[in-house]
């Protein structure tokens, strides 16, 4: 989480780290600040807490500078204040830091080696600062003292520092936190995100976890731990810089819920032959078809795709799949199987609990495969196999066009695997055309926002709960409704099995609970209606959303019919709608839902 620019050289620092902020807001909002310097040493630090238009608020116009950092923070340690909020200055007021992931040794640190430095945070970046400047003081040079630094701490780090003193460089250092260099004309910048400075450069440089950089207007050198120069090639990153921004959405999520579409008409395209087969590598088919069961792990929106996905390996591969939750998995492994593979469905490519698994199976030699929507991630580097989902940038937190991308993506190599295999059902399903129909269905779906907005504006206007049910697929699908009507409108709302409400849940039915029920399956269609009478008939108010060839009078909305492994990318897009509109009318930040950040970069 929390969002880092820096930059040095000859540009305007403030321009390119507001600028840089702006893009990364998505990353944290409970503070914000950025520190810029020019060549005759004059340092301007300005905080503030909340949005980044307050911060930009509070910089004066002709501020200008060579040299800079910049922060936009998802509260860890420390409450969002002023004190707390980043940069951090050292009790000398040279060094200047900003902070990405959490010291876990921050308070032995502390009482170690500070009892003499009066604090002005609760902040474990602060101790961080307090103690680069202590090694300088005593006679060190910024690496060297930053090489001490990294070794005496533990935890998950991306610093970036600027030296008071020296306006002609900046430095930084990384640790299972994201952080990338930047190479432009005239500068070099840092960010935790590349699409902060994609308006400026689209030339990168990737950091590996240990390393530490000098960053000059036109040098760039990488230590690693060792104090090793490393040598590296930059890459080119091919993303529209306007691919960014809102246009003339009011919000990112209703613009990316649109965008879903063209997702999967993208995925075609790169992953669909002219004959109709899906292109996947061979080795990495032949990878998982040596497995004995397929391990996916993922967290939050990714851990219901997942689910999603697992009937169709099952089912068009003929391999036994298990779905876990990354932060449970990584401390309480199961037994596994023989010849596992493990599977890494993720969004961003840095949750930080998938990438401790990463780690931990990688120690054991097992194979592994990430399915992300940033190829440079480091889940994409660092995994056996990596497949990109090509939806494009998600910005908004609640994510929407990239949980169709996973669960599209899975069925393609599910289908390739299972070609791959010879199993019959794979190679009779026609899945180009099958995925065209739903593309063309959700463009349906888009055009049609006023009927959902009218459910909305009758079950969810004011109601401080609500449920989804659904049985199978339409289970997993209601688990995801669920999460993101609860994370951008804060109502309560659970996604049940149908079948499982008279164990429990239907004491919680009142008069007027919206019970949001889901059928597009026709093997359970009967019995998941008869479990949303039952709520029915103690008050609650029962919205619908069945598949057109499951259809009954009285049902509020008609998804099209669709190959069953495939209905949640039918059923999903009204139920986004359905939490676009709650927030909307609600009057809260749809993209920004409070206490959230879109990348859960520590544990």
């Amino acid at each position: 989480m929390c969002g880092i620019v820096g930059v040095v050289g000859n540009v305007n620092a403030k321009d390119v780290l507001l600028g840089g902020l702006k893009k990364l807001e998505y990353r944290g909002y409970d503070s914000a600040g950025i520190y810029v310097n020019d060549k005759t040493g004059t340092p301007t630090l300005i905080k503030r807490v909340g949005r980044i238009s307050k911060l930009e608020a509070a910089i004066p116009a002709a501020l200008s500078g060579t040299q800079g950092i910049g922060h936009t923070r998802w509260a860890t340690s420390g409450a969002p204040s002023i004190e707390n909020a980043h940069p951090h200055v050292s009790a000398d007021g040279r060094f200047y830091m900003v902070h990405n992931g959490v010291l876990t040794n921050a308070a032995q640190l502390r009482d170690k080696y500070l009892q003499d430095v009066t604090l002005v945070s609760d902040t474990d970046t602060e101790i961080a600062v307090q103690l680069l400047a202590k090694f300088v003081a005593a006679g060190n040079d910024v690496m060297t003292a930053l090489h001490k630094l990294t070794a005496m701490v533990e935890g998950s780090y991306a610093f970036a520092i600027a030296d008071r003193d020296d306006a002609s460089r900046i430095y930084a250092a990384k640790s299972k936190s994201p952080l990338l260099i930047a190479k432009g004309k005239g500068f070099n910048a840092l960010a935790s995100d590349a699409l902060a400075l994609l308006d400026r450069t689209h030339e990168f440089v990737e950091l590996n976890d240990g390393e530490l950089v000098e960053l000059t207007a036109d040098t760039i050198h990488i230590e690693n731990a060792a104090g090793a120069t490393q040598n590296r090639d930059s890459y080119t990153l091919d993303i529209d810089a306007t691919a960014t921004d809102k246009g003339a959405y009011p919000y990112y999520m209703l613009k990316e819920i649109d965008e879903q579409p063209a997702v999967l008409r993208r995925l075609l395209t790169a992953y669909v032959k002219p004959d109709g087969h899906v292109d996947m590598p061979a080795n990495l088919l032949n990878a998982l078809a040596a497995a004995d069961r397929l391990y996916f792990v993922a967290a939050g929106t990714s851990y219901h795709a997942s689910l999603a996905a697992a009937p169709m390996f099952e089912e068009l591969a003929h391999v036994p799949v298990s779905v876990h939750l990354a932060s449970e998995f990584g401390y309480h492994m199961p037994l596994l199987s023989e010849r596992p593979m493990f599977i890494f469905l993720t969004q961003s490519g840095e949750t930080a609990d998938i990438r401790q698994v990463l780690v931990k199976v990688k120690a054991q030699h097992l194979p592994t495969l990430t399915i992300t929507n940033v190829p440079t991630s480091t889940l994409a580097r660092e995994a056996d196999y990596a497949l990109s989902l090509h939806a494009g940038p998600e910005i908004a937190v609640a994510s929407t066009k990239a949980y169709t991308a996973q669960v599209a993506t899975c069925s393609l190599l599910a289908k390739a695997l299972g070609e791959y295999k010879g199993v019959a059902a794979a190679e009779q399903l026609d899945l180009f055309h099958e995925l065209s129909m739903i593309a063309d269905a959700q463009q349906s779906q888009v055009d049609e926002k006023e009927v959902i907005h009218t459910i909305v504006k009758d079950a969810l206007a004011t109601t401080r709960n609500a449920f989804y049910i659904g049985r199978g697929s339409d289970y997993y699908v209601a688990l995801e409704a669920a999460l993101k009507l609860k994370e951008i409108s804060y109502v309560q709302a659970e996604g049940f099995a149908a079948g499982e409400l008279k164990h429990g849940t239907i004491a919680l039915i009142e008069k007027d609970t919206p019970v949001i029920a889901i059928i597009t399956d026709p093997v359970t269609a009967a019995h998941t209606r008869a479990n949303a009478s039952e709520t029915a008939a103690r008050g609650a108010k029962v919205i619908t959303l069945a598949a057109k060839g499951l259809a009954a009078p009285g049902d509020d909305l008609e998804l099209a019919d669709v190959h069953p492994l495939l209905s949640p990318l039918a059923a999903i897009i009204p139920c986004q709608l359905l939490a676009y509109y709650t927030s909307m009318d609600r009057g809260y930040d749809v993209d920004r839902p409070r206490n959230l950040a879109k990348s859960v970069t520590v544990e």
